[in-house]
């Protein structure tokens, strides 16, 4: 294990930043031990990062940052199960590689796959599917190194009822090493991007969540359109009609980034024009049908970097809750350049998670990142709560440990459980100490 001396840490938000006093490289469970260990006697904190692909504060590490890029890859894989055992710090993206030769895939992912599987579970990320959960729920067993050093391996056979807390756990009871996640056959998407009339659309937003697969839609601010995207599932066999590299190229690349990129650009200076630019943005962007393996349909390349608050609220009020967004926008007079991203979710049992106990429809707002979102997202947020929002623990939010004490039946549980594995919170930071209080 390497240890070194603190530099800067930032987010990929750049909203975060922290110059810890220890960075440490484990690439062994055993050296994630002796790193607790060490910071415990140095009475400072100690706290792993992933990709840094959060906007909250929920990796910030001031004491000793674990780094744990090298604590990757694949432990095993249970064949007659379909369960595959992973190393806490593998990138997502580099999962589908890992279970390929058995051919299996992850149920569902998110739109962003460089995160590492520890964080992203760690933090509620979701993809969109009415009757799939989020990633933590694909989770079936974990392996904590808790305060005092030791291992707290969860399964079937050990403290099972302690994975609903373990699976989601904001980083705050111990620092995961390895997780074990429930896969399904290898499979196929087809996937169907259109422009479709806006207010068609949110009228019959949960009958068309509820019909497909995987349903999620855009809507680029002042603009009239609604951008679809229906991914439907389908065998592994099934016959696949990619997108072409060119076409790659020119959608993804010189579309999805180099153009939005100046739009983004091009609004900062001159906001007056965003509402033209995003009437000409809805115009070129998502009209397209193909088909491939999963992971390569799920997840996209995001090149523009950007701020962003997301809100889980019940289902039922996902279309109400949207159109408020829509009127708050319009009242401020606001230029708002970046799109607002529509999905759903199955209800789950985990603890802490957004969609805990509840169906639930997600509203992500984004601004690009040398914009100032304070104003928005104070609106939003707003909106978000009225409607019984829950936040997304990894994005932007200015909720405490009173305000969602009221908002997840089983906080106290959860708190209570930290209490016992980390009664001197080893584990903390600024936002945990915010979140779930002292």
């Amino acid at each position: 294990m390497t240890t070194r001396p603190g530099g800067t840490w930032q987010n990929w938000g750049r909203t975060e930043r922290v110059r810890p006093q220890y960075v440490e490289y484990p690439s062994t469970i055993e050296a994630v031990r002796r790193a607790v260990r060490a910071a415990a006697a140095r009475g400072l904190p100690i706290k792993a990062v992933g990709a840094g692909h959060s906007f909250t504060g929920i990796a910030v590490a001031p004491g000793t940052l674990l780094e744990l890029t090298e604590l990757s890859g694949l432990v095993s894989v249970d064949r007659e199960r379909g369960r595959a055992r992973l190393l806490a710090g593998t990138r997502l993206h580099r999962i589908p590689a890992l279970l390929a030769p058995y051919g299996l895939a992850m149920t569902n992912l998110g739109d962003i796959d460089r995160q590492s599987i520890s964080g992203a579970i760690s933090t509620g990320t979701h993809g969109t599917g009415a009757r799939f959960g989020g990633i933590a729920t694909q989770v079936v067993a974990a392996t904590l190194v808790t305060a005092d050093g030791e291992l707290l391996t969860i399964d079937d056979d050990h403290e099972p009822e302690l994975l609903p807390a373990v699976a989601l756990g904001l980083g705050a009871l111990g620092i995961l090493v390895d997780v074990t996640i429930q896969c399904v056959p290898a499979f196929v998407l087809q996937a169907v991007e259109r422009p479709e009339p806006l207010d068609a659309v949110v009228d019959d937003l949960l009958a068309r969540a509820d019909a497909a697969d995987h349903f999620e839609f855009y809507w680029f601010p002042h603009t009239d359109v609604a951008l679809t995207k229906t991914n439907t599932r389908q065998s592994a066999d099934a016959e696949t009609h990619p997108l072409s590299a060119a076409s790659k190229v020119v959608d993804d690349v010189i579309v999805g980034n180099g153009v939005h990129q100046a739009v983004c650009s091009i609004g900062r200076a001159a906001p007056a024009l965003v509402p033209g630019i995003n009437r000409l943005s809805a115009k070129v962007w998502g009209d397209r049908t193909f088909s491939d393996a999963s992971h390569r349909v799920f997840a996209t390349s995001r090149g523009v970097r950007f701020r962003e608050m997301e809100y889980a609220v019940p289902v039922e009020n996902l279309a109400a809750a949207f159109r408020d967004v829509q009127r708050v926008i319009g009242e401020n007079g606001w230029r708002i350049e970046f799109p607002v991203e529509v999905r759903v979710a199955a209800a789950d049992d985990l603890w802490l998670s957004t969609a805990s106990g509840r169906a639930s429809g997600y509203i992500a707002v984004h601004r690009y990142w040398r914009a100032d979102p304070t104003a928005y997202f104070a609106a939003v947020e707003e909106v978000m709560l009225a409607h019984g929002g829950r936040p997304h623990w990894g994005k932007m939010h200015t909720l405490d440990a009173s305000a969602l004490r009221r908002r997840y039946p089983r906080f106290d549980e959860f708190t209570a459980l930290r209490d016992r594995l980390d009664p001197n919170r080893l584990f903390r930071n600024p936002y945990l100490q915010r979140v779930l209080g002292e």
